[in-house]
């Protein structure tokens, strides 16, 4: 290196490239610190939104399980699926969609159903809901509609003819109505509810109105009566999704009204049943499809099981204890018995407090 005092051409050259690299770093920590300023102010003005203080909803979902137990706020329709206007509900239902209150159930589902409901069947306090709202196929909890139209019609001892349309319906069947026979419409009634037969539905159907048209139009007609928003019915056994749908919130107040009939709570609470049968051998056999009551729970009442491929796993159970009378609804659910068993366990003993009461075990899955 030159020992000289003077600026040499290297010299100059070395101290315009060292300036130049100072620039650049000036311009870098510049640039930085503009980037940290504009990403502070859009967190800032996020945060200041209305209702941004609790998260998106997503992000509320994610880190908070319980935020599935509570829907948008419900606004009640005026008018029916099909334009009908409403009626008065024959239950109404208190805290849908309004998040979970004090008191009520909270319980989060590694596969929660599409939709579902837990509620007091006297009250209508809603303890526990998840899209409460939503509309959904309901495959055979249509019948729930069949069975009230029918014991409001006619007397148990009504002879129910069984049609050729009948015994040809497809789906689930009590599978041994005689053609051309006459039934009585009270074990019509039992073949409807506990296997869920199609045949029977159809020959109801056609003993009540006369033809699957009528009926149905009476079906949505009853609905709107009873301030059913939701709901609308193609079908009087729910076999074909098409056109034929409801929701957990409809679903409940239908099932208050079910069990006000005596003669459909009787039913639905039965798990099996040996009825008079024009047959061979004069009786015939059923047994319930709920699972609340094929595994014993207990205080189970009813109400109501569904499937179809739309629909999957549907379910209206009901229990009573020590005078307290619940009521669950699963739409499209992974494990009926096991979801309605727990969530009626946690509001007869979270909210109602009341003591735990052994039950036999319900198989995983179920």
């Amino acid at each position: 290196m030159s020992t000289s005092p003077f600026m040499t051409p290297s010299h100059r050259r070395r101290r315009r490239e060292a300036s130049l690299r100072r620039r650049r770093q000036r311009r870098a920590i510049f640039a930085g610190a503009l980037a940290l300023i504009l990403v502070a102010a859009v967190v800032v003005i996020a945060l200041a939104r209305p209702g941004a203080t609790h998260g998106s909803p997503s992000a509320a979902a994610r880190h908070h399980p319980k935020a599935h137990s509570s829907t948008a706020i419900y606004v009640r329709p005026t008018r029916s699926a099909i334009g009908l206007p409403l009626g008065t509900p024959p239950l109404t239902l208190t805290g849908i969609g309004a998040p979970s209150g004090r008191g009520a159930v909270h319980l989060a589902f590694r596969k929660p159903p599409r939709t579902g409901l837990l509620f007091n069947l006297d009250t209508g306090q809603v303890l526990w809901q998840r899209n409460a709202s939503l509309r959904l196929p309901v495959a055979s909890l249509t019948k729930m509609m069949t069975a009230l139209i029918a014991v409001e019609s006619e007397p148990p001892s009504a002879p129910v003819l069984v049609t050729r349309q009948a015994v040809a319906e497809g789906g689930s069947k009590v599978g041994v109505l005689p053609l051309g026979k006459r039934v009585r419409l009270e074990s019509m009634l039992y073949g409807l509810m506990l296997p869920s037969g199609n045949d029977a539905a159809v020959a109801l159907a056609q003993h009540i109105s006369g033809t699957i048209p009528a009926f149905v139009a009476r079906m949505n007609q009853e609905a709107a009566r009873l301030g059913l928003g939701c709901t609308r019915y193609s079908s009087p056994s729910g076999f074909y999704d098409a056109g034929n749908y409801s929701c957990a919130i409809d679903l409940a107040e239908l099932a208050h009204a079910d069990l006000a009939q005596p003669r459909i709570a009787r039913v639905v609470h039965t798990f099996t049943a040996a009825l008079p049968f024009p047959i061979k051998g004069g009786k015939l056999y059923l047994y319930n499809n709920n699972p609340l009551l094929r595994y014993a729970y207990p205080g189970v009442t009813g109400l109501k099981t569904g499937w179809t491929v739309q629909a999957g796993d549907c379910l209206v159970a009901t229990a009573e204890r020590h005078g307290v009378r619940l009521g669950v609804v699963l739409l499209h659910s992974t494990g009926l018995a096991t979801q309605a068993s727990q969530l009626l366990n946690r509001g007869f003993e979270g909210v109602y407090h009341q003591t735990p009461v052994p039950q036999p075990p319900i198989p995983p899955g179920a």
